[in-house]
């Protein structure tokens, strides 16, 4: 069952989407949560509830995903949050009976169907951070200046929050040898987290369209927290010349709350730093544009005992949403809704700062100490990682958590 440790990530101010189910439901049905209370959406519409937003089609919220909802226009979204806040000024007591279920009661599920899924390293200090660490010296990609950049992953193995992740076997260096350079097939020893956001498409957008920076939010249905668990030795060892493959493919993670731009407008900031007047005009972006959400990942052992390992912020990141989405889309690309863009690693320059273990370990060169006193390279079978995320009083994402699990056999 779903955590009820942040009921106050979720005030009116908030009222993010997902999907849950419920012992007295059928099956999963679009929800919105306020505090720890989970409202089933089309409860609401059959009670008319939204009777103000006459194009909101009939039904809608009785399916098991948010795709239909996320791509209609986003004035429909902005009305339909308006009538939401409205009929929950006064709390849940009003609300039609039966119509809502406590956050313990439900099961959470992937707020969309995936159709596809692009990663991008859209943060300039995890670039310098990972550059130092495998490279041994600070390191940018030669065009970071220039465009955002990123690959494409795979979209069917993305769960949702509390899914657990068996290690992945793939092939990579044995580096316990040091006679000589063997390569073997074995499960992963260098399991690592990466704490993102994923962008979450709304609108579609049709092939050979093509978006501007400035008008790609109409397209972004809201952020969720995600995990791009990441294997660092199977990803050396391939991604010379085509990019990760194996080393990244087995698992990514979401929250199951889909936080909409709506909520997160308070919260608009600038970059970190002036842009590249050169870039060209689709990716050329004015005002605040990033959003200050801070963000925290933990470690909890088999003790029980839970260490914070990078705290950050994502007003950190040098490439904005509405940039990743126009770059993607630059060469005619299409957008469908529900497919998920990652952010890449969001880190900061300082210690205490970092998204994941490949820059909190130096490339595996030094240890985190835990607070019973273990010690970490990278992660171990039964390690469970948390990220959260609050981008200020009452508007905040809960948790994407998952458990590592040992290696499954190979099957003969």
């Amino acid at each position: 069952m779903a955590s009820s440790n942040y009921s106050d990530h979720f005030s009116i101010k908030n009222l993010p989407y997902g999907v849950a189910s419920s012992p007295a439901r059928a099956g999963p049905q679009c929800v919105t949560r306020l505090n720890n209370t989970v409202i089933f959406l089309d409860d609401l519409q059959r009670n008319g509830l939204f009777n103000s937003v006459i194009e909101l089609p009939s039904g809608i919220f009785k399916s098991s995903t948010l795709n239909d909802f996320a791509a209609l226009p986003k004035p429909i979204h902005t009305r339909v949050r308006h009538a939401l806040q409205l009929v929950l000024q006064n709390g849940v007591e009003e609300l039609p009976t039966g119509s809502t279920a406590d956050i313990s009661e439900v099961q959470m599920h992937l707020p969309v169907t995936i159709p596809a899924y692009t990663d991008f390293c859209s943060s300039k200090a995890h670039n310098i951070n990972a550059g130092r660490a495998i490279l041994g010296h600070e390191s940018l990609p030669p065009c970071f200046y220039h465009i955002p950049i990123a690959y494409n992953g795979r979209a069917s193995t993305i769960s949702v929050s509390g899914t657990p992740v068996h290690r992945p076997r793939g092939h990579f260096i044995d580096r316990t040898i040091t006679t000589h350079k063997e390569v073997i097939y074995a499960p992963t020893r260098a399991l690592d987290y990466e704490l993102e956001l994923g962008i979450v498409i709304g609108a579609p957008l049709q092939l050979g369209k093509g978006l501007t920076a400035k008008d790609a939010e109409a397209h972004i249905f809201g952020l969720v927290l995600l995990n791009d668990w990441s294997a660092r030795d199977i990803q050396g060892f391939e991604m010379i010349p085509l990019g990760p493959l194996n080393g990244k493919n087995f698992a990514s993670t979401i929250s199951p709350w889909i936080v909409t731009l709506a909520a997160l407008e308070a919260f608009r900031t600038d970059g970190p730093e002036p842009q590249s007047a050169a870039i060209p005009p689709y990716l050329q972006d004015s005002g605040a544009y990033n959003y200050d959400i801070q963000l925290k990942v933990e470690l909890e052992t088999a003790s029980g005992a839970r260490t914070v390992l990078g705290e950050t912020n994502a007003k950190e990141l040098y490439w904005s949403l509405g940039q990743m989405c126009a770059h993607l889309t630059s060469t005619g690309c299409n957008l469908h809704t529900g497919e998920i863009l990652g952010t890449g690693t969001v880190s900061g320059a300082a210690e205490g700062s970092y998204g994941c273990l490949l820059e909190v370990t130096k490339g595996g060169k030094a240890k985190a100490k835990l607070t019973d006193d273990s010690e970490r390279t990278y992660l171990v079978d039964g390690d469970v990682v948390t990220m959260t995320a609050l981008a200020g009083e009452g508007v905040g994402f809960g948790e994407c958590t998952g458990q590592i699990l040992p290696a499954k056999e190979v099957q003969a």
